[in-house]
């Protein structure tokens, strides 16, 4: 985004700007809450999810940096229906929404990357609703597995995704209960797809994760 600005709409950006330092856990905004700011995460890790029906929670998705969220309530002119926290130690800076707008009316080229992210994100939620709607248990979490993977990455090892997550937070985001991830990592570990340490998760047969995670 900050590519897209004239030097003028950079100085107005900057002094608006304002910096928000996250403990774990911490949450960022609620469900009902008015939307206010554009978020950008600059460091550490973010999960949008919704609460459920009997304290369940889902994840609706992770945002890693250099990602921004928490504008498209604003655009829709309504409360947030998501909730936001850190998922570690995270550093966001914080727009105000009324100057995003403006610079959207003036600039073609911003008002322009906004409906493609809002785009991009729509076919996700699509593409993810039928995933968690008609995969199995087993394409489910490879699909987590899978994301976590492509958006996070690996560590030195070459094998390690580069995210801990517990297996409450991966049950959420798979659509399972927790003992359902539970027993179904440890299938995977039984198969070599994968190892698990603690919280670590070892990737050791990548092509056959990605083709459970396709077949479902």
């Amino acid at each position: 985004m900050w590519a897209l600005l004239e030097d003028s709409e950079r100085e107005l950006v900057k002094d608006a700007a304002k910096i928000l330092h996250l403990k774990k856990n911490e949450i960022i905004y609620c469900e009902e809450e008015v939307p206010k700011d554009l978020m950008c995460l600059l460091k550490g890790k973010v999960k949008i999810f919704k609460n459920g029906v009997g304290g369940r929670s889902q994840i609706i998705r992770m945002i890693r940096p250099v990602q921004n969220f928490g504008y498209r309530a604003y655009f829709a002119k309504e409360p947030y229906v998501t909730n936001a926290s850190a998922f570690e130690a995270s550093m966001v800076c914080l727009i105000p929404m009324v100057l995003i707008e403006q610079l959207v009316m003036s600039n073609t080229r911003l008002a322009m990357y906004f409906i493609t992210e809002l785009s991009t994100d729509l076919g996700i939620a699509d593409e993810r609703v039928v995933s968690l709607t008609q995969k199995h248990i087993r394409g489910r979490l490879a699909e987590s597995l899978v994301f976590l993977l492509e958006n996070y990455g690996l560590e030195e090892d070459g094998a390690t995704i580069s995210i801990y997550l517990s297996r409450e937070d991966l049950a959420n985001l798979s659509n399972m209960t927790t003992s359902n991830a539970i027993r179904t990592l440890s299938t995977f570990v039984d198969e070599h797809i994968i190892a698990l340490d603690g919280r670590k998760i070892k990737i050791m047969d990548e092509d056959r994760l990605r083709k459970i995670s396709k077949i479902g």
